[in-house]
């Protein structure tokens, strides 16, 4: 068996170590004697359906994030959207995950189209939300991250969260909301990366991908007791630190 992961705007929306997120599922399918190829998708490079069997997305500034959003206003866009209505799994992390909902409204400067993937928004905030995040998802259990973002995303009436936000900020701040979840496509604010202290965030993207081919076979366990250290460490973090730290902005990075 052979996956084959496309990694949108690889060059370009790469901060707060996201990367990590795809070296995990490649790990873990190795594991398991699943090759994987890894397809870095830039701007201005076509996407044709059915190219891959997962995609990951992550987060960048606001230039680079402003170059996608157009990038996917035409053929490249209706193809993700296609890609996903069919089933392919989605990971999109912050600048990611807001340019899969509705739109992003920055401070200054035009409204930016989203994909409208998410029955989502997200406005610029005037503070800074950062720090541990613990998130209780009905599906995944106890998920923990690193949240760094100004921007507020809002969930529309047909939106489904990823979870609620225990500790942190999640969304917006305020209703307790973390990520949105369409189909097989997963949106959240949770740095980390975010798969290796949550494997089973990652197995369940890497199933979601084999069942394409027409795998239903369960995964085969992994030995994931270092990713449990990591789980509890970061939990623990998260409560010590409570609430976490607000900057005022200017501060570029989303």
């Amino acid at each position: 068996m052979r996956l084959r992961i496309g990694w949108l705007y690889a060059r370009t929306m790469n901060i707060y170590g996201d990367r990590g997120n795809v070296l995990a599922l490649v790990e873990r399918c190795r594991r398991r004697g699943i090759e994987v190829e890894v397809r870095e998708i830039g701007v201005g490079e076509p996407l044709e359906p059915g190219c891959c069997d997962l995609f990951f997305w992550g987060g960048g500034q606001d230039r680079e994030q402003i170059a996608a959003a157009f990038d996917l206003q035409g053929a490249k866009g209706e193809v993700l959207r296609g890609e996903i209505e069919r089933g392919v799994p989605v990971l999109a992390v912050c600048g990611g995950y807001q340019l899969l909902g509705h739109f992003y409204r920055p401070h200054d400067g035009p409204e930016l189209p989203g994909l409208g993937i998410f029955d989502a928004w997200t406005v610029a905030g005037s503070r800074r939300m950062i720090g541990n995040v613990v998130v209780e998802s009905h599906e995944f259990g106890e998920l923990v991250g690193f949240e760094n973002h100004s921007g507020r995303t809002f969930l529309g009436p047909t939106a489904q969260p990823l979870g609620v936000v225990r500790i942190g900020y999640g969304n917006n701040g305020e209703d307790r909301t973390e990520g949105c979840r369409y189909r097989n496509a997963i949106g959240t604010y949770l740095h980390g990366p975010l798969l290796p202290k949550n494997p089973q965030l990652a197995d369940f993207l890497i199933a979601c991908a084999l069942r394409l081919h027409g795998w239903e076979e369960p995964l085969v366990p992994l030995d994931d007791e270092l990713a449990r250290l990591a789980h509890a460490e970061a939990v623990a973090r998260a409560r010590a630190q409570r609430r976490t730290v607000v900057l005022p902005l200017p501060f570029k990075r989303r």
